[in-house]
């Protein structure tokens, strides 16, 4: 249980800190449905940007990521 300080502000417990990964200057967004407040991390856009031209070579002509990487990957 976390308690609304006059400012809005809580702490987040140990155990959901550790659950999301988050440390401190960590960013979340807020998810609200049906009186449910779901957080979730933002993961900057740089932590995605090493990853620019990874396959680059590795494709087959016209074969795209998800074939390369198989249907079980793909949602």
């Amino acid at each position: 249980m976390v308690i609304v300080t006059s400012k809005g502000q809580v702490t987040l417990p140990t155990a959901v800190r550790d659950a999301l990964g988050l440390t401190a200057g960590s960013q979340l967004t807020f998810d609200v449905r049906d009186h449910q407040v779901t957080p979730r991390r933002v993961i900057p856009d740089e932590n995605f940007a090493k990853w620019q031209g990874v396959l680059k070579g590795m494709l087959s002509e016209g074969e795209t990521v998800d074939e390369r990487l198989g249907d079980d990957l793909v949602s």
